[in-house]
């Protein structure tokens, strides 16, 4: 299938003379969750406020669903629901008269049915009548997701979607964003919180000085990029690590009880023989061995670390 948005050689320069972003190609699978990752001012919100129509581009295309976000405007943005990072809702509101409000700005005809069902889902609907400013900031934050969903978009875009929420209400939104995507919603969603997309995002990119500088499956990613460690617990503490040992990765515990052999996942299977065969031959035992892989954290501070 076609993708549901395509990005083609977007750039975006403020009259300041500032570069948000530089040629930016993306293509996002439709029905997929999508995870853009990169440090702060990176690009991540300026390329969704672009795609979303809140800010003009200085060169380049995106459509949504093969609409063209300039010249068809109303019908790209028909498409989309937006989470954005601040919370922007009319505090003396009513929670149901907003996410209705929010419906009704994209011409779709009052159904108090399918805003009762969005409220139920984020746990709202005890609150239908109450008003914004006596919410809390997590229930705020779901306010501003139930007016993304209120018009019933094919695409959500949740940016830093749990900044400043609990443990609780974040797990909770995880398995929301799990619903809407299994109902054939796209979601792409911008995080701090690198084990969201660990645990949520089909595939991820990498933005880092606005550039795009890596899209990948995640599954894929953390395959070819991740590392793993082999923790051996030694039988008797080793002064040094021999000679023989010096064409493996390895490091040794201060006490001497520990060897760390890092590898790349790629290599797992010959590395870990040769070197179990090395450890024979050189005469060292050990009583206990377990694995450590690479966290997508990781990998994404160690790419980020080599583009700057």
């Amino acid at each position: 299938m076609p993708p549901i948005i395509q990005v083609s050689g977007l750039s975006k320069t403020y009259a300041t003379g500032f570069r948000a972003l530089k040629t930016i190609d993306l293509e996002i699978m439709r029905g997929e969750i999508f995870a853009l990752l990169g440090p702060n001012g990176a690009g991540k919100t300026t390329l969704i406020s672009i795609i979303c129509g809140l800010v003009n581009p200085t060169a380049g295309h995106v459509a949504v669903d093969g609409h063209d976000i300039v010249a068809d405007y109303r019908a790209a943005r028909s498409l989309i629901g937006l989470v954005p990072q601040e919370l922007t809702t009319d505090a003396f509101e009513t929670v149901f008269a907003t996410a209705s409000f929010s419906r009704g700005l994209f011409g779709k005809p009052a159904d108090p049915a399918h805003v009762e069902k969005v409220l139920r889902a984020l746990s709202l609907w005890e609150k239908r009548n109450s008003k914004i400013i006596t919410l809390s900031g997590g229930m705020k934050r779901r306010v501003l997701i139930a007016k993304a969903l209120a018009h019933e978009p094919s695409i959500l875009f949740l940016d830093e979607p749990t900044a400043g929420v609990d443990v609780e209400l974040r797990r909770d939104m995880w398995a929301l964003v799990r619903e809407l995507r299994a109902t054939g919603v796209t979601v792409i969603l911008t995080t701090h919180y690198i084990e969201e997309a660990e645990e949520m995002a089909d595939r991820v990119g990498v933005i880092s000085h606005g550039e795009l500088i890596l899209v990948e499956q995640k599954a894929e990613l953390m395959r070819k990029l991740g590392r793993k460690q082999l923790i051996l617990q030694l039988q008797a503490p080793l002064p040094a690590i021999p000679e023989s040992l010096s064409a493996y990765e390895l490091t040794l515990a201060a006490d001497g009880n520990e060897l760390v052999y890092t590898y790349d996942t790629q290599a797992e299977r010959t590395g870990i023989t040769m070197l179990l065969r090395a450890l024979s031959e050189a005469g060292i035992r050990f009583r206990d061995l377990r694995t450590r892989e690479s966290s997508l954290e990781e990998i994404f501070v160690s790419l980020v670390r080599e583009s700057a």
